[in-house]
């Protein structure tokens, strides 16, 4: 499967959620769609990145736009992560890789000095019609939200 890039049409996925159901990309055509990749529930950056997106909720909401978090965590750990923080958006658990290789985030990474395989962490900005406007990659969590939401404005 080639990577998805900007410009093109992101073919409808459907993984498993953390509402207890399963969630397509096609639920959201008709709205703007910030979805984000990150490697881990409970560490540090990670929880930091989702409280921003938390905290940015009401902004996010008047551009048309809904945040669907992805990482290859278990649907019991993602529960536990929501409860703990209070995040308002689904989580899709993605422990096969597939949705997150098509993205081209599940890579080789190294992490002192050991090699191993994991999500970089990234975010993507989908248009009502399904088209990736927008992609984040090797996100640096610190003022990531607000350039989203600056993006998310502007389309």
């Amino acid at each position: 499967m080639n990577k998805i890039e900007v410009g093109q049409e992101v073919p409808d996925f459907t993984l498993p959620a953390s509402t207890g159901q399963n969630i397509s990309l096609s639920d959201y055509r008709g709205r703007k769609l910030v979805l984000y990749f990150y490697p881990k529930n409970m560490t540090p950056a990670c929880t930091q990145e989702a409280c921003d997106f938390r905290d940015a909720g009401d902004p996010i909401a008047r551009g048309n736009a809904v945040v669907l978090g992805i990482s290859p965590d278990s649907l019991s750990s993602h529960a536990k992560f929501i409860e703990k923080h209070s995040l308002p958006f689904p989580l899709l658990s993605d422990e096969d890789h597939t949705v997150s290789q098509l993205f081209g985030v599940w890579q080789l990474k190294k992490l002192y000095g050991k090699e191993f395989m994991g999500i970089v962490r990234s975010t993507f900005l989908i248009d009502e019609q399904g088209i990736l406007v927008k992609e984040w990659r090797k996100v640096r969590v610190k003022g990531h939200v607000e350039a989203l939401l600056g993006e998310i404005m502007n389309k």
